[in-house]
């Protein structure tokens, strides 16, 4: 998870002003990375606009100006839209893998426009992914500010106490770090086998598994079914589906309303 920078707060804030947008904005909201990836790319020299490399990310972009990453032209963003996808276990959520494994972003339709992912799920994780080709925005999703719950249905290997899952939501420290509340009951049972039902609002990495290993369960499939208001349903298994305009307006919070800029 990213931290917010400063001068992104409040509802206006991917609007370009009167001189231009910041390029490390610019470039999240094209969907060419994140506003902190956008950022060592510039550091890297790999941002050139108008046929001039740019050395800081406080350099301001017009949306007629020509914008070069890596040798490849940048098209002025589009409007701000928003994507759900089931995505299945065994894939990296990340556009390079060092590992050769492979990754969602492989795996998407053709047709989907570059995008960035709202958070992560790990390479044994599965269900819902919000994907956006709005970098800014991607980033404001994944504010804990927001106060979205993630939930998910989690099998475990073991058997699980009520009352232990029930104390979870007065937060719980593993190996050092401090967790937050989490949501948890039991669902089902069979045998040795049992699923339960699982929110949270912090979702550190891996946060799920960890606390579950400390209680004495094994995770042996984790799916999120829902990410604040956007729920995963009846998506099949890889296939993405675009949110409504008007739905993402309406569910978003008031300091994430996106901003629709269109490309003179």
């Amino acid at each position: 998870m990213t931290d917010i920078d400063a001068d992104d707060d409040g509802p206006d804030a991917a609007a370009p002003g009167p001189r231009g947008e910041r390029i490390a904005k610019f470039l999240a909201r094209a969907g060419i990375a994140s506003r902190r990836d956008a950022e060592k790319l510039i550091a890297e020299g790999k941002v050139r606009v108008n046929n001039e490399t740019v050395t800081q990310p406080a350099f301001f972009v017009q949306l007629d100006d020509l914008v070069v990453v890596d040798g490849k032209l940048v098209d002025p963003p589009e409007r701000t839209r928003l994507w759900r996808y089931h995505k299945p276990d065994g894939l990296v959520t990340t556009h390079r893998d060092p590992q050769g494994r492979p990754t969602v972003f492989e795996k998407l339709p053709p047709h989907l426009p570059r995008v960035v992912s709202v958070g992560r799920l790990d390479l044994n994780s599965e269900g819902l992914l919000l994907l956006t080709n709005d970098g800014g925005l991607a980033r404001r999703l994944e504010l804990p500010s927001n106060h979205w719950i993630r939930r998910y249905r989690v099998r475990v290997f073991g058997q699980p106490d009520p009352a232990v899952l029930a104390s979870l939501a007065k937060g719980i420290t593993v190996e050092g770090v401090r967790y937050r509340g989490i949501e948890a009951a039991l669902d089902s049972k069979k045998g040795d086998n049992c699923w339960l039902s699982v929110g949270l609002q912090e979702g550190r990495n891996r946060e799920i598994r960890r606390v579950m290993q400390h209680l004495g369960l094994q995770v042996t499939r984790l799916i999120r079914v829902s990410y604040g208001p956007f729920q995963l349903g009846t998506l099949a298994r890889g296939a993405v589906d675009e949110v409504n305009p008007k739905v993402l307006r309406d569910q978003l919070p008031a300091d994430a309303k996106p901003v629709v800029v269109r490309p003179k």
